[in-house]
Parts: C-alpha cells; structure tokens; sequence
C-alpha cells in the first residue's frame, strides 16, 4: 500500500509510463467507499445516453446499453494515467452531434457519419495534446464565435428538449416538476440559502448529488401521471449486446467510412473542440482551488496529457462503439462534488486520485447491475432531458460571458441560430464575414466596450448613493 507512504506536499504514488503516470486502486490510493457508493447511483445519469443512440440511431436497448458499458471502462483510464477528473459526456455539444448526424439518412450512412465525426474529434485532440496547440488554436478563434458556437450549443439542447419530437412531448408534467426540483436544487439562491443555515446530512447530500434526485422523482412522478409505467425491477447482472454492436454499428461490421464523411464532419468537430477546450480550462480552475486547501498533496494536471486521454478515448470509441455524447475531458457537477469532500482534509479523502477513481468505478458497477438498470429504464428519456436543460442553462450563461462587447453580443447571436437551424458549417462561415466586416483588422482582437463592467459599476454607484443617504 504505497498510498500510506505518500510525505506531505508530495504527489501520490505512480508508476512513471511517458507522459502518463499509472495508478491503481488499493496500492496507489486509497480506496474511498463514499465515492465508490455514489458512483453506484449516478450511473443513472450515464446510462441516458441509451436513449440518444436508440432515437438517432435505431439501436436496441441492450446494444446502446453495450456502448454505455465501453464508454464506461473506458472512463477509466484517466485517473489511472494520470489525470485527476471525472470524465463524462461533451454535453454542450449534443445538440451540434445530433443535428450533423441527422443530415444522413438513418442506417448505415448516419452510423458512418457518426464514426467519422468521432474518430477525426479523437485524432484532432491527439494531434493538439502531442504537439501541444490546444490553447493556441483556441485563441484563434475570435471571441464572439466562441460565444455563439457556445450559446448556441446551449439554445439547441433546449430546443432538442422541447422541439418536434422531443423529449416534452412524451413527459410534459414529469419532465416540468423534476427540471424544476433540479434548477432548485442547483441554481437557487433560496437553497443556497438553506444549505448555509443548515448543515445537516440531508441539505448537504441533495446539493452534492447534481440531478440525481431529480431523477428519481422521476422514477414515481412518470407512473403517476401516466407517462411511463412503474419500474419492473429484476435481479442479476445487465446483458450489454456487444456481438449485434460490433456487426452492425461499427467499422468491423460496415466497413470504414468514405472520406467525404470526414470532410462534411469538420466544421462540426471544430465547433465540439471550443466545447472541449472550455472544459480543459474549467478544470485547471476547479483543481487550482483545491490545491489552496490541500497542500498535502501535489496534485499534477497536464492539458496535453488530457488531449491524449481522451481524444485516445474517442478514437478507440469511434471503432467498437460510436457514441453521440462523445467522449469529455470532465463531468464538471461531479467533478465539483468530489473536490469539495476532497477539500474536507485527509481523513474524509487522502488523494483526490482515490475520490475520482472510487466513484468512476463506482458507476461501472452500477451499470452492471440489473436492479439499478431497470429502476431507471422508463425514464430514461427524462434523466436525458433533465441533463440537457441544466447543460442549456449553464452553456448559455457561459456562451454570452465569453462576449466582450455588445458588437460580440450581436455576431454571437447570428452564429448561435445559424448553428441550430444550419449547423455548423454556416454558424462559422457567417461568423467570419461577419467579424471580417464589423471588426476589419481587428478580426482576431475585436473589442472590449465594458458592457458587463458597466453594469457592475451602476450596481455599485446605486449602492453608494443608498449609504450616503
């Protein structure tokens, strides 16, 4: 057990492997049953990308429940190379997925079109972590297109939401009472409020568990009003469909994308990359905050070993399992649940490598097993949506934050429609002409006119005014 010898202000222990550093449950760090525990329950969340591959792509529950299965182990590998987070979805970027992918007709020609997107997302992300360009091509990209690519990734989950064949069709008053509960839990300063003045177990555990309870609310509000029936719960272990998988949705049995697949895929990929590299940052700034606090540990977090992580992740999925939420740097809800028990001290977590890698494991054994599976099946359509609204929420909140300027504001706004109604190929066309045109040389710097300081200013000035009088 080398995790007991670890001296204070050092790095857990590892196994040095290149840019990696390998570490493994029980021996590298200590195995936390908290974490683990709650994993087991926020599997829920992960096995609502079933529903995604079952409505754009027509497969079977057990055959996406086989995709969600690799997805999972594949999770994995990051705290064991290395890298201190909790993986999951490039949520924001459902929406940009989806509507690429349903531009192919169903079939063979949308998985092809899947695949391609995936593996030239996986192979870009590599390509960047060895050379080392992340940030680079990021600052490319003026600000008021990465405000609209982002603002409107969050327009289009809502829309995919309450849009034509949507997920509110089918669950209007479940889908209406559980997204309130988790904007309530999540967002409201009235909770915050209550969190504050009462620290007991319960407060603390709604606020740290994301849409989970949602979720299960779900479970009894669906059957109540009709919209799904009560959960047949059944024992034993789940039975993931690899065979019809690898025949029938993957390289091995259709054969390996023609090239025009991939050049259709890039303007789609690169606006998922801005999506990406958004979550790159949100973690440094997540980790940086916990090393204040724990200074017992050194905690190493290296973007290009994270390209590499997981653009290896999407490449390796695009082959044995294409998946439509793609395969993320971070699950940002999660990621901040496990830092702040981390921020607790070394009793309530000894290495952050012990909280993320319990509760990766965690979720992998929850979705092997048959009674948490079938718990949730009926309303897994709503565990989708509720993820969606939240993510719409927040992309939209951070899209119109990347703007400097009301110029910015205006040229993000075109870019965001056009990329919900056009796609993007058009979001980033019309994006260009128009900084071409209302910034000329300044393309790549823009403005910044203080739009938002100038609010913050008047706030200030008003409450000036009240003390002086």
């Amino acid at each position: 057990m080398k995790w007991k010898n670890r001296q204070h202000g050092e790095e857990s222990p590892y196994m040095p492997a290149g840019p990696f550093k390998i570490r493994l449950p029980f021996i590298h760090y200590r195995f936390e049953w908290p974490d683990y525990v709650q994993g087991l329950l926020m599997c829920a969340v992960d096995l609502g990308a079933i529903t995604l591959l079952a409505q754009h792509l027509g497969m079977p529950f057990e055959v996406a429940l086989a995709v969600v299965v690799l997805n999972g182990l594949l999770y994995l590998f990051h705290h064991i190379l290395g890298d201190p987070v909790i993986p999951g979805w490039i949520t924001p970027a459902i929406p940009l997925i989806v509507l690429f992918v349903t531009q192919f007709d169903e079939g063979p020609d949308r998985v092809y079109a899947l695949i391609a997107f995936q593996l030239t997302l996986g192979i870009l992300s590599i390509i960047l972590g060895i050379t080392g360009l992340a940030s680079k091509v990021v600052h490319m990209v003026p600000n008021a297109i990465k405000a609209g690519i982002i603002f409107g990734a969050g327009i289009g989950a809502v829309v995919s939401v309450f849009g034509e064949g949507g997920q509110f069709s089918l669950f209007p008053v479940t889908i209406t009472i559980c997204i309130g509960f988790a904007f309530f839990l999540t967002f409201s300063k009235a909770f915050e409020q209550i969190r504050k003045k009462n620290k007991g177990f319960i407060f603390t555990l709604l606020g740290n568990l994301g849409i989970l309870p949602a979720i299960f609310l779900a479970v009894i509000v669906a059957p109540l009003f009709g919209e799904a029936n009560w959960p047949d719960i059944q024992w034993g272990f789940s039975k993931p469909d690899f065979a019809t998988l690898w025949a029938e949705y993957t390289v091995f049995g259709l054969g390996i994308p023609d090239m025009s697949f991939f050049l259709q895929a890039i303007p789609a990929v690169l606006a998922t990359y801005l999506v990406v590299f958004g979550d790159v940052l949100k973690t440094k700034a997540l980790l940086s905050e916990s090393d204040v606090v724990r200074t017992d540990e050194k905690v190493d977090y290296n973007p290009n070993r994270a390209h590499l992580i997981f653009g290896g992740r999407n490449a390796l999925m695009s082959m044995i399992g294409p998946d439509i939420t793609m395969c993320g740097p971070m699950w940002a809800a999660m990621q901040v649940v496990v830092i702040e028990r981390y921020k607790e001290g070394k009793k309530a977590m000894n290495s952050l490598f012990g909280g993320i890698g319990s509760f990766r494991w965690g979720t992998n054994t929850g979705l092997l097993l048959l009674p948490i599976v079938s718990l949730v099946q009926p309303i897994l359509p709503v565990a989708l949506a509720l993820t969606l609204l939240v993510q719409g929420y927040v992309s939209v909140r951070i899209g119109v934050m990347q703007a400097q300027s009301q110029r910015d504001l205006g040229i993000a706004g075109v870019v965001a429609a056009l990329l919900v109604i056009k796609g993007a190929s058009w979001a980033f066309a019309v994006g260009i002409l128009l900084c071409v045109l209302i910034y000329g040389k300044d393309f790549f710097k823009g403005e910044v006119d203080n739009t938002f300081v100038k609010d913050s200013l008047d706030s200030s000035k008003k409450e000036e005014m009240k003390e002086v009088s």
